[in-house]
């Protein structure tokens, strides 16, 4: 099968290419600019996912599109925003798909998407998964939990700060809950999906086993980089929801208020998909041990 890949230089994207190639599959990445020559099973071209025109030219002689374009945090003046990066590319994307006579699609959508979603995050992901469910693709969503795995971005950031100090502030009681998926797990599952003819017009949340709380997370990379458990001081949340809308435009600030409200909201789901692609996700303190060295 021949797959175009939108966000496929990313983090998932790297580990997904990886996944399909071992497959079989033929790939074609739409890129803003080549960083080097074609490798074997994979085809870079060059173009502006949120230009129609763009996307739609270089999706030609493919058997199916994967998404997997999305950003976590706005920077409006770069054009970085969700309505963007979300709402738009999906729309260009499956436009494109018809104007090629694609059918097959794949949308990489997140955890707690949903109706009336109070984070913009959540709003215009929800947006972007309507315009698929309303499409005449066969499609299939997935809303993975915290993807962690080589090179993320939440669990080296949290193990960069703990190598610094012991100290990590906390917002709140800290007892709000995750269940974070390994990378390796989720781009499997979108593989298998491309396979499975029963995953179509299916949406499924990928969640691991393992249901922690963001306190006892922190201990779990501690323990990871052969540390002690970190001293935790609590920030009151009214405070911060008072402070972050001051400082979330700075770039390096570490939180924004989306950011935080889905904290609150947890990141947990009932594991279903196991039982339709057969196979067990990655144990969580098990993960971060391979890839966060000991020191």
């Amino acid at each position: 099968m021949k797959i175009f890949i939108s966000g496929g230089t990313g983090f998932v994207g790297e580990h997904l290419c990886r996944t399909l190639r071992e497959r079989g599959h033929q790939l074609r990445l739409l890129v803003h600019r080549r960083r080097g020559a074609d490798e074997r099973g994979i085809e870079y071209v060059t173009g502006d996912i949120t230009d129609l025109k763009s996307c739609a030219a270089e999706m030609s002689g493919c058997d199916a599109i994967v998404n997997l374009v999305g950003i976590i945090r706005e920077f409006p003046g770069k054009g970085t925003t969700f309505e963007r990066l979300h709402v738009q590319v999906t729309a260009n994307l499956l436009t494109a798909a018809a104007l090629n006579g694609i059918n097959r699609y794949l949308q990489m959508s997140a955890l707690g998407t949903r109706a009336g979603a109070v984070s913009a995050y959540h709003q215009t992901k929800w947006r972007a998964e309507e315009s698929v469910r309303k499409s005449s693709m066969e499609w299939t969503i997935f809303r993975p939990s915290l993807i962690f795995g080589p090179h993320d971005g939440f669990i080296n950031m949290l193990a960069a700060q703990l190598r610094l100090t012991p100290i990590m502030p906390v917002i709140g009681n800290g007892r709000y809950r995750l269940q974070p998926i390994h990378v390796d797990d989720v781009v499997r599952c979108f593989a298998l999906a491309l396979e499975m003819p029963e995953t179509v017009r299916q949406t499924y949340e990928l969640c691991g086993n393992d249901r922690v709380t963001y306190e006892e997370l922190l201990d779990m990379i501690a323990a990871s980089l052969g540390r002690s458990r970190p001293f935790k001081p609590h920030l009151p949340l009214g405070v911060m929801q008072m402070i972050i809308p001051l400082l979330q435009k700075i770039p390096l600030f570490p939180i924004t208020m989306d950011q935080l409200q889905m904290l609150l909201e947890e990141s947990i789901c009932d594991n279903k998909w196991p039982s339709m692609f057969g196979f067990e996700p990655r144990r969580l303190q098990d993960g971060i041990d391979e890839y966060l060295s000991i020191t």
